[in-house]
């Protein structure tokens, strides 16, 4: 049957487009009537054909659950083999999954209020609210201006008896030293966690990152290696870690019944109508046990169906992705004085979630990012920079103990590393770069 409505949903797209009408809708990187200076390069967004869409509508055609669904229990399934974890759950955005692996190794490992979590003074925000929010402390490291990523060698002098883990959010996808992470979690029977929320695709020695992880999230944003509208994902080997996850994503709920396994009458545990509460004598739907203080994170189930279909061009966007950063690099160095690139180390195999560039002062960034946005080629700061900086966290600690996080914003912006891009977008990035100094000069 889906092979049938495949093919109808295919013509009628395809009777669209003869009459005109531009498909897909969302995908703003499509760039057919490119005209340079008009047309905006974004940095990035979905790399999507018909596949995608014929996905989506099948789904809300055919679809018997219109949250979390077969398709979501499918993708997650999809995802742990990809990055070589037995388990995953999808919630329904990259921060829920940071929220959702902090709550579930909180309740798992019986971390008390004020444990400490040791994170990177600059990234993304919801790398350290997750934590705050959980009851946890957030111990800052300064970064290191070389990689962009926190300073390893910092790390031990801020370890204390309330330590409990180290969560790492490599930057723009490419990782620090995970040796020497991994090192200081066995000296001190630390857990490292793994925000890869940009990092899908990179690899660490030939392995996934997620693999040196107690568990890991990822991000399906419109600007993320694949994208599910919005979406996310937490992963691990431990099952017992997972199964706090799902019932956290899953409003606290102590079944963890998912996909079809819902419609069975007794649950896949066949136990579903039993005494499941000890203060109350009686038979009760375990579906209406609560055994953590939980959330609603949960995706669509169109979200899945979408994820399944990207999830087959991942290798493809990786690789186009690395192909771009590396041309766009070569045109910074080329043609502009001064300009440096973040550091790559030997054992890492990165997946670039942007092209950084790392400026030689304030005057020369803040003309550089004027420049590109005037010719209509989008930039992104270094995401929070300095997090302390912010009056939501400026409580936290004080900005000044991290001098080199606080240049971040003098020096350091990203550009695309869209797979999108086609030849003439790079010949116009190009030309845009290589007068640069001309306009920066003649001012």
């Amino acid at each position: 049957m889906f092979n049938i409505i495949d093919t109808e949903i295919s013509s009628f797209i395809e009777k669209l487009r003869n009459s005109g009408y531009k498909i897909p809708g969302y995908n703003h990187n499509s760039y057919e009537n490119f005209t340079p200076g008009v047309t905006a390069i974004y940095y990035s967004g979905p790399y999507f054909n018909d596949k995608e869409i014929i996905a989506s509508i099948r789904t809300m055609l055919t679809g018997k659950w219109m949250s979390s669904g077969g398709n979501v229990t499918e993708f997650e399934k999809k995802f742990s083999e990809h990055v070589n974890q037995h388990f995953s759950c999808m919630t329904n955005s990259g921060s829920s999954a940071n929220l959702a692996v902090i709550a579930g190794l909180k309740s798992y490992f019986n971390w008390q209020k004020d444990d400490e979590i040791i994170v990177s003074v600059v990234g993304f925000p919801t790398t350290v609210s997750v934590i705050v929010q959980n009851g946890l402390k957030p111990v800052f490291i300064d970064i290191e201006e070389e990689t962009l990523n926190f300073d390893i060698e910092k790390i031990e002098k801020k370890i204390t008896d309330k330590t409990r883990a180290i969560f790492l959010s490599p930057v723009l996808g490419n990782p620090p030293d995970i040796n020497k992470l991994i090192g200081i979690c066995k000296k001190y029977k630390l857990f490292l966690i793994l925000d890869g929320c940009d990092s899908l695709g990179t690899k660490w020695e030939n392995k996934n990152i997620q693999e040196y992880a107690v568990a890991s999230s990822c991000s399906f944003y419109a600007s993320h290696e694949i994208c599910t509208f919005e979406g996310g994902m937490v992963s691990s080997n431990n099952r017992f870690i997972l199964d706090k996850v799902r019932k956290i994503v899953n409003w606290g709920r102590d079944c963890t019944c998912k996909g079809t396994e819902n419609l069975l009458p007794n649950g896949s545990c066949n136990h579903r109508f039993d005494k499941w509460l000890k203060n109350y004598d009686g038979i009760i739907d375990h579906k209406y046990v609560f055994s953590e203080m939980g959330y609603n994170l949960k995706p669509l189930d169109v979200c899945g169906a979408v994820g399944i279909e990207q999830l087959k061009k991942l290798e493809m966007i990786c690789f186009l992705r690395n192909k771009t950063k590396e041309i766009i690099s070569d045109f910074f160095l080329k043609y502009i004085d001064g300009i440096r690139l973040p550091k790559q180390l030997k054992s890492a195999q990165t997946t670039w979630f942007g092209t950084p560039v790392i400026c030689k002062d304030k005057k020369q960034k803040d003309a550089l990012v004027a420049y590109l946005e005037r010719n209509r080629i989008q930039t992104r700061n270094y995401f929070s920079g300095n997090i302390l900086l912010h009056p939501g966290y400026e409580q936290l600690d004080d900005y000044k103990k991290y001098p080199v996080a606080n240049i971040v914003y003098d020096k350091v912006f990203f550009m695309g590393a869209n797979p999108a891009y086609t030849d003439e977008v790079i010949k116009y990035i190009k030309y845009v770069i290589k007068g640069f100094n001309q306009s920066y000069h003649g001012k």
